[in-house]
């Protein structure tokens, strides 16, 4: 008895003579059908072992929409290459951007790129061409041949079809494009490798045996309907069966926004430490924000250019005249904490001078005021502000997460553990301290947190044990630890972004596509 076929599939079989083997996009066009139609009557041959269905994996390198600018004014590090040829050969990363029409960022993103290629070297703060980039001054480099070749080639070829064959063909040696594969990357912003896949089809011998008996096609419907109902004609039609393994269009389920979901880990962390939350104002009192931490009035970070301070309101109330008195003596003479101050005369006025929080040790500083006996654990997480320069890892706006443990036997090791806990929690496993300085706590350390992918330490953030300087003026006589430390650059790692101001530019394209877990 002959088996029973779709009318895809009864065309696809009969065209499969006897040893022919053939994609699925040859035979489409062969047939006249589009490739989904192929490709579902080829999934239902194969089930009845009817058909071999073999897959074969090939690449493909297409020309991005930003490759024109390159093949226009040359790549970002040939640009480098001839401004600091044109210059004596040397300049600093200040001068580089200006002589190359390039932006900071982008000049900074290159250097690796100049180093692989043996143009340029690094100097403290300057760029210097090698002999070899004086060589290759006026020498195409392997990748740059590949954007080039895939201009002419209409902006898209077969890995196979570019290489150099042995006929003398138009193209790039096998060793070049391995070259140009290590100089371009993975996230090449001009070119993308694109692995593709060919479905080869061709008839078992059971297809072989039923194809020469003859085979009969049968419409196939999807769903039972009133006209198949009335007039008869569902008695003749075979119903398609489910197939749950298919592929679906994707689905674009909402979830919250990967630094929002940083935010939340980072609290839920804190509060299943035995940690409470403390909330203040974005606008703070110069008193809270630095006379509280012992940060001297003339230190530069409270100049205009580094802090942004309110026209209105411009000044601010200061609390009780105990606590104020008691922070004065502390900056001026070191009042009773033994310390000798920083011996200047106090200024009421530069205290309540309003400002937008510079950090949220604003915030801690008040909870420590409010109840300065331990035990105590206390967080906060908010934004913060800062007159910073907008590059790939500064922003004026960012969040923060401030920590202070108040308790009598807290000591320096209990603060690193405390860090190494969070960041485990979070999902580092690799991590270190190294000594660093702030005017409020002594000792002082700085946390670093390795990334595996691009194999280099990020700074997250300060921390130390407050200076008697802080906590005794608030009436705390217990060792306060304290911490500083950015959710922003966490997210950065957390999330695979090398720019901070993905955080905060909608792009659609990675929101869709981000993990809701990671």
């Amino acid at each position: 008895m002959s088996r029973t076929l779709t009318p895809e599939e009864a065309q696809v079989l009969q065209a499969l003579d006897e040893g022919r083997r053939v994609t699925v996009a040859d035979l489409a066009n062969e047939l006249g059908i589009d490739q989904a139609k192929i490709s579902a009557a080829a999934i239902g041959l194969g089930g009845d072992e009817l058909i071999r269905v073999e897959e074969e994996e090939y690449a493909e390198w297409v020309l991005k929409e930003e490759a024109a600018g390159a093949l226009k004014s040359g790549t970002p590090e040939r640009r480098i290459l001839l401004a600091l040829l044109d210059h004596n050969g040397s300049g600093s990363m200040a001068e580089v951007p200006g002589w190359a029409g390039l932006e900071p960022k982008v000049v900074g993103q290159s250097l690796r790129g100049l180093a692989d290629r043996g143009w340029v070297e690094k100097k403290g703060k300057d760029l210097e061409v090698t002999d070899q980039g004086r060589a290759e001054r006026d020498v195409k480099g392997p990748d740059e041949q590949l954007i080039e070749l895939l201009d002419r080639l209409g902006g898209a070829a077969l890995e196979s079809s570019i290489v150099l064959t042995d006929g003398g063909e138009a193209g790039i040696a096998p060793d070049d494009l391995e070259r140009a594969k290590a100089l371009i990357g993975k996230k090449s912003p001009f070119v993308e490798r694109k692995t593709r896949v060919h479905r080869w089809l061709s008839a078992t011998d059971a297809g072989a045996k039923l194809r020469a008996k003859g085979v009969e096609a049968t419409r196939e419907v999807s769903q039972l309907t009133p006209e198949l109902l009335s007039s008869g004609e569902w008695r003749n039609v075979k119903f398609k069966p489910y197939d749950i393994n298919l592929d679906t269009e994707p689905f674009q389920v909402g979830k919250r926004h990967p630094l929002q979901r940083v935010i939340e880990s980072t609290r839920q962390v804190f509060i299943e430490m035995g940690f409470e939350e403390a909330v203040s104002p974005y606008v703070e009192s110069g008193f809270w924000d630095f006379d509280a931490l012992f940060q001297p009035q003339d230190h530069p970070a409270r100049e205009m250019q580094d802090t942004f301070y309110m026209e209105s309101p411009s000044r601010t109330e200061l609390p009780d005249a105990g606590l104020v008195d008691a922070v004065r003596a502390t900056h001026e003479t070191g009042g009773d904490t033994g310390s000798v101050g920083w011996r200047y005369k106090w200024d009421t006025e530069k205290a309540r001078q309003t400002v937008l929080r510079t950090h949220t040790t604003a915030t801690t500083i008040r909870e420590l005021a409010k109840n300065p006996n331990g035990p105590r654990k206390i967080f906060s997480i908010g934004r913060v502000f800062r007159r910073e320069t907008i590059d790939y890892k500064h922003l004026p706006i960012f969040f923060q997460v401030d920590g202070i443990i108040i308790d009598k036997t807290a000591s320096f090791s209990s603060l690193l553990g405390t860090l190494a806990a969070f960041y485990e929690r979070m999902g580092f496993e690799k991590f270190t301290f190294r000594p660093g300085f702030f005017p409020y706590t002594e000792p002082s350390v700085e946390v670093f947190i390795w990334h595996e992918e691009k194999q280099d330490w990020f700074e997250m953030g300060g921390s130390g044990i407050f200076r008697p300087e802080v906590t005794e003026p608030l009436g705390c006589t217990e060792p306060v630890l304290a911490w500083g430390l950015g959710l922003d650059r966490l997210a950065m790692l957390l999330h695979d972004r090398s720019d901070i101001r993905d955080l905060y530019i909608s792009d659609l394209e990675w929101l869709r596509t981000e993990p809701r877990c990671r």
